[in-house]
């Protein structure tokens, strides 16, 4: 992937950037650490080409098989959140997509273990990985549903689609004083929920912050 590519020009440019920063500032996100990540992340190409001059609005898109990219306002949001209690070296994301997500969180933590149950979609999402040279991050085919057991404890847990409850393997892959950020509901109402572990006990804090529209998590894998 080429400087200019990553760059962007017209519609991608730095300057179409600084006006979605300025929209996300607006809008409460403060976490300078998180504003700086998402000014400098290439955004365009994690689409198709045919949407990328709409990659710094501050909307979903589509990026086919029924799922989106996520809006930049919530992008911004679950990540600032699930960083409130300062930097994290162990992330589980559940939900590739187009690793956009993935991406941002690459560049605040020290690792990221991602699932993702579309092959196409996780297959392009490497792809981009390499391209942009990230190092830390290890993505696998699997139902989300279950978390990623390989890997836990996680002492950060971040959900790009909504389960109607929150998963059980979730709750145990959760390492004491860990976070786990979460869309939870149906296709008719959804709020982003934030649990806290509680030290090392089986307890957890939460609180409901905002309401939000996420895909639904599904369970099974599409090839």
């Amino acid at each position: 992937m080429n400087s200019i590519e990553l760059a962007g020009i017209g519609m991608t440019s730095q300057r179409t950037r600084e006006r979605l920063i300025q929209r996300l500032i607006d809008q409460g996100i403060s976490s300078q650490p998180v504003l700086d990540v998402i000014r400098m992340t290439p955004r365009h190409i994690f689409l198709d080409e045919a949407l990328s001059h709409r990659a710094y609005e501050d909307t979903a898109l589509p990026i086919g098989f029924s799922q989106t990219l996520s809006q930049p306002y919530i992008v911004a949001r679950m990540t600032e959140i699930l960083l409130s209690g300062g930097r994290l070296k162990n992330v589980l994301e559940i939900g590739t997509g187009s690793g956009y997500q993935t991406t941002i969180l690459s560049q605040l933590v020290e690792q990221v273990s991602t699932v993702e149950r579309i092959e196409p979609l996780l297959r392009k999402a490497k792809e981009r990985f390499r391209k942009l040279g990230l190092k830390n991050i290890t993505a696998e085919l699997s139902d989300g549903s279950f978390g990623w057991d390989k890997h836990a404890p996680y002492d950060g847990i971040i959900t790009t689609a909504a389960p109607q409850t929150v998963p059980e393997e979730l709750f145990r892959q959760m390492a004491p004083g860990g976070i786990l950020v979460i869309p939870v509901g149906n296709g008719v109402s959804q709020d982003l929920r934030v649990l806290r572990r509680v030290s090392d006990s089986a307890e957890f804090d939460e609180e409901i912050v905002e309401k939000v529209k996420f895909v639904p998590l599904l369970g099974g894998l599409s090839r």
